[in-house]
Parts: C-alpha cells; structure tokens; sequence
C-alpha cells in the first residue's frame, strides 16, 4: 500500500517548471554537452546529438509529449534527436521536417532516419525506405521501442528494410499492463491495482507474476523463433532496491519458462496521479532482429570443493570455531522475538510506511527457523549462503533486499574473518557499498551501524552493543527521513515514531544477545 501524498521537493514545481519544453532546452545541453539545440524551419527546438552525426546506423529521433522527459531519454545514448514541442509556430513538425534539420546541423542522415513519437495508438507509416515514422501508445510503449531499437542486431539497425519490419513486430504485437500502489487495503493487507481491480499485496513475486501472466496471453500460441523484448517502467520513482527486485522476478519468470528475452527499464513520471507503481510491456521479436540477453551465471560466495558431502555440509577454512547447539539457541531466540513483535512493527510501518514491514521480517524469521531445522551449524559459513537463496524468493521489500546483500557478504566473511564482531563489520563495509543509507536517514542503518561497530569496538561486549543500537532506534523517533518511503511523509506525521525497520533489527538484535 502507498499513502498518496504531495511530494516533497527542495523546490516548489512552479519553479521548477519541469514540464516546459523551454526549461528542457536549456536543461539537455547542460547534461550532456555533446547535445546542440537546432531551430526547425517551423520554429521547433531539435536536441541533437552531435556525437552521433557520422553514425552508419539508422538515426533514431524521439518526438515526446510537452517537456515529459523519461529516465530512457535522459540517459539512451542511441537516440540522435530529441523534440520536446511537437507544434511550433508554423505548424506541426513532421517526420519529413527532420531530414533537413539534422543535416544543417551536421549529421549525416544517408543511413536512414526512423522518428518515434509519443502518442495515444500505435501507427506505422513508410514515407521512403530511409524514413519510418512510429507512434508508440503512451510513454511506457515509447521508452520500451527506443530501447528495442537501440538494442536491436547491428545489422537491423543498418539496413531500413529490417528496421521497419522490426517497428512492425512491435505495433502489430506488443502487450502491456499497468499497476499502482493502493490507497486501501485488500482483506487488512496493502494493497496493489492491478486492470482486474485492487488484490492484496502478498510479495512482490505474486504481484509481477500477475501482470506478466496477463500481458503474455496476448502472446498464446506464439510460433516462429522469437525473442521476448520485455521493458518495465516504474511510475513516479520507486527505490533502485525496489527496481532491482521488480526485474529479478521478471527475469525469475521468463527463465522459469525458458523464454528467450531481453529486460530494460525506466523511470516515468505521471503528473495526473501521485500514485507509485509499475508497468509492464512486452512484444515478441524475431531472433533476426534482437538477439536474447545471456543467461547469467550462478552466484558462488565460498570457495568452490570438490568435496561429496551435500552442499550445506561442505567443508569451510573458517578460522573461527562453530559450536551448532549456541549458535541455534541465539538464531531461533532472535528470530522467534522478531515474530512476536510483528503486530508492533506493522503498527509503526502503517504509520510511516507502507504497512508491510512487520509482515516482511516475520516472514522471513519463519523461513530462517524452518531452513536450519535439519542444517548442520558447525559449517555456518555454508549455511548462511545456502539461506540466502531461500531468503531472495521468500522475503520481499526494500528490506528484504538488504538483508540478502548482508547475509550474502557475511557469509564469505565469516569464512575468513578472525572473530564474529570482525566478520560482522565486514559484511557492513560491503553493504554499505549497495546503499547510500548511514546513520541519520531514518532507516534500519540506525540500528545495525552503531550495534556492529560496538561490538567489534568493545571486543565483543553485547550489552553495550544493544545500548548503542537501543539509543539508535530512540534516535530515528525524531529524525526527518532522508531515503525510504518515509521521505514522502511531512516530518510531523513521523515524529515520535520509530523506524520499522530499525526497530525489528533492535528486537533480532535483543533476542540473539538474550537482552
């Protein structure tokens, strides 16, 4: 569930004034350099690319709604030109406007031009063999074709004929969907609006799964040797972690069914709705025209073995010695604390958050009581890797994210590390890498900074540890939060409240040490 709220900038939007085309014109050359503004007889600005200009592949222009930017174009280089006004003075600029521009301005247009606009139906016309014209249904359609173009074989993008049966796949096939963060709940859970209506948000598997299942139908029955070109938006900014998560169900999905595909992303800002979300499109592509993306090799955290014994069992060279009977009692009491205190910290993240904290870190206490039940403690090491497997598909969120990366790194570090407070502060210097949150945002870092550092500071000593991590948690009562969803609350609506997710790494943290 998400609480729509007003965001809160360091600006006020009329200022900002982002959805001017004049405020872009001046912006783009500003971000990258390489950009030059060109006039167009009929008094639109064309933002060119001048780095491009000798480019022997067909040049791409985007032609977007009124000063909308898009992540895709802000950051594809493919793209040659940008026109963020469609309309000028004299008129509409047309695909055969273009031509001319680009060449006054330098670039050598002899490959071929192939202009992609913003629009509200999919169309395609063939004005010559070196011009097509294609207009994508909505931003996500158009961000999903300019990456299907920049990304297409080396030599669809050379040759006009392809280009243009490649568009064609695309306006003759492509499927999507659409959902949004709820602002009610769905039988006392968050909620997510999906076409079919609102549905209780269980995981974001559950949820991607769904939309992916609706926008394949179209594709039932599928013959031929196609590739699936999947693009996915998220609208109005979800965190980098949310994104990472959102795209590795996708590709969990399409790998699960042995779909060849390739997966892009950005990020659309819908300024009649404040709502978060994602969207969803995918056309089917003929493997002449987009090659599918490698496969990724399988993750390893410990050195390899050649040893017979069952994974979990595989010997380690940890230096420090792992008694299984302690080593349990402090799991199992830390995780069955955490699982007691999940009404209290769904009480804090319904305040702050987005309701599903609490439910996150109980879930993921069972799964880690359930895993070590028949696992062999002595070789934590391994066990910590083969958990996080488990933790990736069961334990959803920002901060499920967040654990996994610090398990994953712990695990390695405790193979290696001389003591349990020096593997600790390990694993920390390496999540830290994958997060900008510190002490002072306002996030579960107020908790897990102060307690590892403590601890490895004091030689061991727990006690002061859950002092430091305790004072920590009081602290993010007061705080203004600085990353999270906490940031799109007014600070008087979080004042007095602790962090959820700082509050339940507080509870693990008491029930392990037995505080």
């Amino acid at each position: 569930m998400a609480v729509v709220v007003e965001q809160t900038l360091p600006f006020p939007p009329q200022s900002l004034d982002l959805t001017s085309p004049t405020r872009w014109n001046t912006l783009f050359p500003l971000l990258r350099p390489t950009v030059k503004p060109i006039q167009t007889p009929k008094g639109q600005t064309l933002l060119v690319d001048t780095s491009k200009s000798t480019s022997k592949t067909l040049h791409i222009i985007a032609i977007g709604s009124a000063g909308n930017f898009s992540s895709k174009l802000l950051d594809d280089r493919a793209v040659t030109a940008i026109v963020s006004e469609p309309s000028g003075g004299a008129g509409i600029l047309t695909a055969r406007d273009i031509p001319h521009a680009l060449q006054s301005a330098g670039v050598d247009v002899g490959a071929g031009i192939v202009v992609v606009r913003c629009g509200k139906e999919r169309r395609l016309e063939v004005h010559e063999p070196g011009l097509i014209e294609v207009t994508a249904n909505g931003e996500l359609e158009t961000d999903h074709l300019l990456h299907l173009l920049g990304n297409a074989t080396p030599g669809t993008k050379a040759n006009p004929h392809q280009t243009a049966e490649l568009v064609k796949a695309f306006v003759k096939g492509a499927s999507s969907t659409h959902s949004s963060f709820h602002t009610e709940k769905a039988d006392g859970n968050p909620a997510v609006l999906h076409a079919e209506g609102p549905s209780a948000f269980k995981g974001c598997r559950e949820a991607v799964e769904r939309d992916l299942r609706v926008a394949m139908k179209a594709h039932a029955g599928q013959e031929g040797d196609v590739v699936y070109s999947v693009h996915f938006g998220d609208v109005n900014g979800l965190s980098r972690l949310e994104n990472y998560i959102i795209a590795g169900e996708i590709a969990k999905f399409l790998d699960a069914q042995n779909t060849p595909s390739t997966l892009s992303h950005s990020t659309i800002l819908n300024h009649s709705a404040l709502a978060r979300g994602f969207s969803i499109s995918i056309a089917p592509i003929h493997s002449s025209y987009l090659s599918p993306s490698p496969k990724p090799k399988p993750h390893t955290t410990t050195p390899s073995t050649t040893s017979t014994q069952p994974k979990s069992l595989a010997p380690t060279t940890s230096k420090i010695p792992f008694s299984d009977a302690p080593i349990r009692a402090r799991i199992e009491a830390g995780c069955n604390a955490v699982i007691r205190a999940e009404p209290t910290i769904t009480e804090y993240d319904t305040i702050v958050g987005d309701g599903d904290c609490g439910y996150t870190l109980r879930d993921g206490a069972k799964k880690v009581l359930d895993f070590i039940k028949d696992k062999d403690l002595t070789h934590l090491p391994q066990v910590v890797a083969d958990l996080v497997s488990e933790l990736e598909v069961n334990m959803g969120g920002t901060s499920g994210a967040l654990y996994c990366i610090y398990l994953t790194a712990l695990s390695a570090s405790l193979a290696s590390a001389p003591s349990i407070p020096s593997a600790l502060k390990s694993a920390l210097e390496q999540l830290c890498k994958y997060t900008r949150a510190r002490v002072g945002d306002r996030t579960m870092m107020d908790a897990l900074i102060p307690y590892i550092e403590t601890l490895e500071g004091s030689g061991g000593d727990a006690g002061q540890a859950m002092e430091k991590a305790k004072e920590g948690v009081e602290g993010t009562k007061k705080m203004e939060a600085k990353l999270g969803r906490s940031t799109y609350l007014d600070e008087s609506a979080t004042r007095g409240v602790p962090d959820p997710g700082a509050y339940g790494l507080l509870v693990l943290f008491g029930g392990m040490s037995g505080v």
